[in-house]
């Protein structure tokens, strides 16, 4: 086998006589420990040593996707909500609120050649980004006019007088000149071949490369890019070349490693890793919208405070995921945790599980963004253990100030929501869950 699925914050270990737990290869193994020691500054944080009943391990943290090592063995990491179900729910979950990062809106998962759920996330990835050139070679290659410099039998275009001279002093035959060339030789073409070659090094799947193939052949006129930096730079989508958008977005993730977090090591191994906070803020920006009124607004990543001032400078600013405004009033004041709590756990010293550090982060923003005065909100995703509204919390020296812990349901896509004014005018309230994901339903997405 050359591949194991994983959930955030597991441990692998060694194979090898006696392991105990998800064991990977020795090679494997080796890779992994050189990433999870580095101590430089591309030093990835989404690994670290640890002890697993007395052997030596290694532990992902709240990063999930896959990890490719240089062999080409994959490890998938799918988030750790996961667990109660299959894993084969859990990445149709995650390709969904993968759908809400900026980079990824391209994702189809309603095509039906797509069997997302079954598929490594590495195979989905590879196969969106060959449904998009597919879809635009269907549309035709564009070209454009191209500078050329040649020595060539005729004049064309102008002669360019230096290089005459030095090359051509002795052979009155020949012209050197720069001329415009009709070519399908320009940068997004270029990119789209050479993510096309880079996609026949990293699938596995047959049918992915039959395809792959069959599509480097349309660019086998456009020469691969020598510069992949320079070439993005380079992208211009003329008028009538919208087409061309969602295969370009493809190809730069392709060539600049796949995801916001690229292992390397000493070998290039792509790694297609995403950081859950990210994805769940992303998840939840997107639909928490679609439960607000007409007339308030949802404004993501919020700066206009700072902690303190000093010397006639402002420092430690402060960024709430979410506000939730009226005109230019600041309503509400939410901020999104991906992490794990469980209601049965209401005593003074698991107290939920809950992070004193979050407490204190969202006082200061109350303080700040509501005067001391108003709601503030900590989002958590919902789970079997954690499935309604917790009991509001107060501040003995903030009366005027209440926080919130609400879960946010994956896969119904909302908030759920306490009885309370603030609530109540904000948001479309129903007693019937099913009536508010009608109304999430009727919005277009």
């Amino acid at each position: 086998m050359n591949s194991l699925t994983i959930f955030e914050f597991d441990k692998v270990v060694e194979a090898k006589a006696g392991a105990v737990g998800l064991a990977v290869p020795r090679r494997v193994f080796a890779w992994l420990d050189m990433q999870s020691l580095r101590n430089d500054d591309d030093a990835p944080g989404w690994l670290k040593p640890t002890h697993l009943s007395g052997q030596r391990a290694i532990q992902v943290t709240s990063y999930v996707g896959v990890i490719r090592a240089p062999c080409g063995f994959q490890i998938e990491v799918l988030p750790k909500t996961g667990r109660n179900t299959s894993p084969d729910e859990a990445r149709a979950l995650l390709i969904e609120m993968l759908k809400c990062l900026a980079g990824f809106r391209h994702i189809k998962t309603a095509n039906a050649d797509l069997v997302a759920e079954r598929m490594p996330l590495l195979e989905v990835f590879i196969q969106q980004f060959l449904l998009a050139v597919g879809s635009l070679v269907k549309r035709g290659l564009r070209s454009d006019y191209v500078a050329r410099q040649d020595n060539l039998f005729a004049l064309r275009g102008r002669l360019l007088v230096a290089r005459q001279i030095t090359q051509n002093l002795v052979r009155r035959d020949r012209f050197f000149t720069e001329h415009d060339e009709f070519s399908q030789d320009r940068a997004e073409n270029r990119l789209i071949h050479t993510a096309l070659r880079h996609v026949l090094t990293l699938c596995r799947s047959q049918e992915s490369q039959r395809v792959a193939r069959e599509l480097s052949f349309v660019f086998s006129d456009v020469p691969p890019s020598v510069d992949v930096a320079q070439d993005i730079q380079r992208i211009r989508l003329d008028r009538g070349m919208g087409y061309y958008e969602s295969a370009l977005d493809w190809a730069k993730l392709i060539l600049q490693g796949l995801s916001p977090i690229s292992g390397m090591g000493s070998h290039h191994a792509p790694s297609l890793l995403f950081p859950m906070e990210a994805v769940f803020e992303a998840y939840v920006e997107k639909h928490l919208a679609r439960q607000l009124r007409a007339d308030f607004v949802l404004k993501a990543q919020a700066s206009s405070q700072h902690l303190v001032a000093h010397d006639d400078q402002r420092w430690f600013r402060l960024k709430p995921d979410l506000l939730v405004k009226q005109k230019q009033t600041t309503r509400l004041v939410l901020d999104t945790k991906w992490k794990l709590l469980d209601a049965a756990k209401k005593n003074g010293r698991e107290k939920y599980q809950l992070s004193q550090a979050d407490f204190y982060q969202l006082y200061a923003y109350g303080h700040h963004y509501l005067d001391g005065t108003g709601d503030i909100v900590l989002i958590y995703p919902k789970t079997d253990t954690f499935t309604e509204p917790l009991p509001v919390f107060d501040f003995p020296k903030a009366i005027g100030m209440r926080l919130w812990v609400l879960p946010f349901c994956l896969t119904k896509r909302q908030l759920m929501l306490p009885a309370s004014p603030a609530f109540d005018v904000a948001f479309i309230q129903d007693n019937s869950s099913k009536t508010r994901a009608d109304n999430l339903n009727a919005v277009p997405a």
